[in-house]
């Protein structure tokens, strides 16, 4: 594994592939992006009554991809399909043979969208509106994750496998994570992207907010009228420098660092001043050894909305000083529409590509300069420029901000390697703690340690509840804002903090951030928003309730409750979700990041989540009706134990590691010899420097499923043999809160330590219902042999 620190992590862009309004192929994207040709036109696939514009980026020839991952399916899903075929162009350049030049197990999935398979979930809805039967295969297509298991099994890829949703910044956090998958050693190659297809909740939705353009899109323009919607995917093969070395692979350009931020300010708007963006700039240059004068362009989130582009205008000019009058700010969404939770992938591959020529790509349809905004949009075509270096931005609703710095290799100014930040230890310093059960860990332990069973049957289903406080979340006026999820985000961080004591120590405004973990998310506010639309047209599109159905609606809610600015992301990963966060927030803080994380995973049932739930034969059996699912709030706070220390903080837990594999096998399948589930397992106590004999504990992620119980028990017979280890399974009494699961076990866990339990180290499993696998090991703060 490769020390946390070392500037030797080199990380380098083998290879791209796209499919855009501009037609399949990342070169055809990028031959007509240089010569200013724009491809917006009327949409023709959707009904356009009734929206602000009839155009958008449409992709006009989808064709199939190789990979069937839908078989005998009455529909495909675009989203997952885009994915597929920008995914076959990058692999195929990248000349990479899976096994042999780079272990399976090494090479893993960061995913990044919007909507996931939205449009599916559209479709279903109005057939089931229609009296028409629906085939439940199509709903594990609507989980964000079910692209990034399609991917990982559609070229056997057996690694970390993540799934990100930071609205329009998805696949640009994405990249950022999958930087540090492959900086700290846990992947030599990470597959990484996004997609997104149109819905016609997008465009409603973006209607009633009025923020479509009659005309194409023409972001920093005087005269603009709004932004573009469009569709597509991009996806990059991303290697560790020595992976490349070794393998021959090609290299296009270097991933040098990154930033993640958010504004705290509104949950459409961004601040007037771009302050959070300006942060994540800063932090893209801090982090890749850049100051402002080595930028001569940047690939701008240039939406062409009035808020949006002066804004980032005057993000640019905050984070690059006097540099800015020097520097060139275009648009590539001028050309293909805002393809959303695809943009950073995008418009990642525009900025690689052009340092790869050397020309900077303009910003159609630009007319007149905006003093608001002010900067070079580079109007008409591209521009020869001598390029050495160039940013990326993407800037989301819930205001999640992110920005990606890329080299021409071996470039002036380009560093050898980009410094990852100081090791120390990560360490629990509160909870909050929401479940059917109650609320506080002390009540969620009681509980179990009564052996007290939750839920209730609902229509042949075992569903528990939880009930809460609902004034933590806020004033009344605020948590009309909120839905259920975001309640219990807002509710659980406010308690997490208190009990860290460190409620009124949140520090630098970029000290604090978080990493929010949900696999249901915004689902009560999308279905509120969508019947309406399907059922009587555009006009019944709810603007109130269409900011909250982007996923990490719920952190931008915490976010602007508590204050926190620091980095903020959420991920997705269905079952696994709440572990994915926890992992990538380990990494963000052992990467000097931030001081502090708030970890939340929430999740809250709406009534058609719960059909969905009921159609799938795996929940409708015998079996099924003696599982439950369980709505839950429950945050960690982890810090650098550094900054625990320096404010004479408790310290509950140490993290000392993590690890994720894939089964690899595809939308809702598990390998039943529970191969994934071993090699996270042992990933993680490697990552931890343990073995399985110094292990007290093994929470396991059975739920009382046997298709996911089984194989989880064969892998523990296999990890641990004849050690003596104590399993536990509180999900089989208290309920599956779904992503939520790790965090319910590490509560659990604490409370057995402080009860006088097993004080050895634990080791947590978390797994999705498709098959990927997420592994921690914690500890109480002193181990038995330092008391």
């Amino acid at each position: 594994m490769t020390e946390v620190g070392d500037r030797d992590v080199g990380v380098v862009i083998a290879a791209v592939g796209a499919i855009t309004a501009h037609g399949r192929g990342a070169e055809a994207l990028w031959e007509q992006v240089r010569a200013g040709q724009v491809a917006i036109a009327p949409v023709r696939r959707l009904p356009m009554d009734h929206y602000q514009t009839t155009l958008g980026g449409e992709v006009t020839d989808p064709g199939t991809p190789g990979y069937d991952y839908a078989p005998g399916v009455d529909r495909r899903d675009l989203t997952i399909d885009y994915a597929l075929t920008a995914a076959e162009e990058a692999m195929a350049a990248a000349g990479l043979t899976v096994g042999a030049d780079i272990a399976a197990e090494r090479f893993g999935v960061s995913y990044g969208t919007c909507h996931g398979g939205w449009r599916s979930a559209e479709l279903a809805l109005r057939d089931r509106m229609l009296g028409e039967p629906v085939d439940w295969r199509r709903y594990t297509f609507v989980p964000p994750h079910a692209g990034a298991e399609a991917l990982s099994a559609a070229f056997g890829l057996k690694g970390p496998v993540l799934s990100v949703n930071t609205a329009c910044a998805a696949s640009a956090h994405a990249l950022a994570h999958a930087l540090e998958a492959i900086r700290t050693g846990a992947a030599d190659a990470m597959l990484v992207g996004g997609s997104d297809a149109f819905t016609e909740s997008a465009f409603a939705g973006f209607s009633s907010l009025w923020s479509l353009s009659p005309t194409p899109a023409a972001p920093y323009s005087k005269d603009r009228a709004g932004l573009t919607l469009g569709e597509g995917s991009g996806m990059l093969v991303l290697l560790s420098r020595q992976a490349a070395e070794r393998t021959g692979a090609p290299v296009l350009a270097e991933v040098l660092g990154y930033g993640l931020s958010a504004d705290g300010y509104h949950p459409t708007a961004p601040h007037p001043q771009g302050e959070g963006a300006a942060r994540a700039i800063r932090a893209a240059l801090d982090t890749s050894g850049l100051t402002g004068d080595d930028i001569r362009y940047v690939n701008g989130h240039g939406t062409g909305t009035e808020k949006n582009d002066s804004a980032e205008s005057n993000a640019v000019r905050t984070a690059l000083g006097e540099a800015a009058a020097k520097t060139a700010l275009s648009s590539t969404k001028s050309m293909i529409g805002h393809l959303l939770g695809a943009a950073g992938a995008v418009e990642g591959i525009v900025t690689v590509l052009a340092l790869r020529d050397q020309i900077a790509p303009p910003t159609a349809s630009f007319t007149e300069t905006d003093p608001g905004c002010g900067l070079d949009p580079i109007p008409g075509t591209g521009r020869p420029m001598v390029l050495d270096v160039a940013l990326s931005n993407n800037f989301g609703f819930a205001g999640a901000n992110a920005s990606l710095a890329f080299a021409r290799p071996g470039g002036q100014g380009a560093p050898a390697g980009a410094p990852h930040g100081p090791g120390d230890d990560i360490v629990v310093t509160g909870f909050g703690v929401i479940t059917p059960a109650g609320e506080g860990a002390q009540v969620l332990w009681d509980a179990y340690a009564a052996g007290e069973a939750s839920g209730q049957v609902e229509d042949g289903l075992r569903i528990a509840r939880a009930e809460f406080d609902r004034t933590a979340a806020g004033t009344a006026r605020e948590r009309r804002r909120m839905d259920k999820v975001s309640q219990l985000a807002v509710a659980s961080c406010r308690a997490a903090l208190a009990h860290a004591g460190a409620d009124g120590d949140l520090g630098a405004v970029a000290a604090t951030g978080v990493v929010l973990g949900t696999a249901i998310g915004p689902m009560e506010s999308s279905e509120r928003f969508t019947v309406p639309v399907l059922a009587e047209g555009a006009s019944e599109a709810n603007p109130a309730v269409f900011t909250n159905t982007v996923y990490n609606g719920a952190a931008g809610h915490v976010a602007m409750a508590l204050g926190t600015r620091g980095p903020t992301s959420t991920l997705t990963s269905g079952h696994a979700a709440g572990a994915a966060a926890l992992g990538v927030a380990y990494d963000l803080l052992r990467a000097g990041r931030a001081e502090r994380l708030l970890v939340p995973a929430v999740e809250a049932f709406s009534p058609a989540t719960l059909a969905a739930y009921r159609s799938i034969a795996l929940f409708g059996s015998a079996a099924g009706r003696r599982y439950t699912l369980a709505e839950a709030g429950i945050t960690l706070v982890l810090e650098r134990r550094s900054s625990a220390e320096r404010r004479g903080a408790h310290i509950h837990a140490v993290l000392h590691g993590h690890a994720t594999a894939s089964d690899a096998l595809g939308i809702g399948r598990w390998d039943p010899a529970g191969g994934g589930v071993e090699r996270a397992m042992r990933g993680a106590l490697t990552t931890a420097g343990l073995t399985a004999d110094q292990i007290g504990t093994v929470w396991a992620n059975a739920a009382g499923l046997a298709a996911a119980d089984r194989p989880e028990q064969a892998a523990l017979e296999r990890v641990f043999g004849a050690a003596p280890v104590r399993v536990e399974a509180p999900k089989r009494l208290l309920g599956e809160p779904v992503g939520a699961g790790a965090h319910l076990a590490a509560v659990l866990a604490v409370g057995a330590w402080q009860a006088g339990g097993d004080r050895r180290p634990a080791l947590f499993n978390s797994s999705s219902l498709g098959g990927t696998h997420t592994c921690l090991v914690l500890s109480p703060a002193t181990l038995p042999d330092t008391e």
